[in-house]
């Protein structure tokens, strides 16, 4: 066995998991977060959200909007995907019941891993801090 599957057994299955009762899937549910208008701005994003009821499925829902005319490769809209996804795993546990939907909304040059990573989790944590 190597090392690599050593470490990834040490994590637990269910919090690096991303099921889909987590993501927004359909056209209705993302018009319905666009629709209430509630956005916060950053540097390269926006994160449109939406609070829910009680009633719903309780936890925090994600859907990603990655435009290809803001980047054409595959692989770096991959990438801001798999960013985004990380960061709402490691913070959905303080998250309230709400549907996110996080949008690229300009080109970012150059492609920083670290730094859209660190814009990112700013702009969850400031949708904590406001939605309290």
């Amino acid at each position: 066995m190597s090392d690599r599957a050593d470490t990834a057994g040490d994590l637990a299955p269910a919090a690096a998991a991303f099921p889909k009762h987590y993501r927004l899937l359909k056209t209705d549910e993302f018009s319905s977060v666009f629709g209430f208008r509630r956005a916060l701005r950053s540097r390269h994003f926006l994160l449109h959200y939406r609070r829910r009821d009680s009633t719903e499925a309780p936890g925090a829902r994600l859907g990603l909007v990655v435009a290809k005319r803001f980047l054409r490769r595959s692989v770096d809209r991959n990438l801001v995907r798999r960013l985004v996804r990380e960061r709402f795993r490691l913070l959905r546990a303080r998250l309230r019941s709400c549907d996110l939907v996080m949008r690229l909304a300009v080109k970012p040059l150059p492609l920083d891993r670290r730094d859209l990573a660190h814009e990112i989790e700013g702009l969850l944590s400031k949708m904590m801090s406001t939605d309290r």
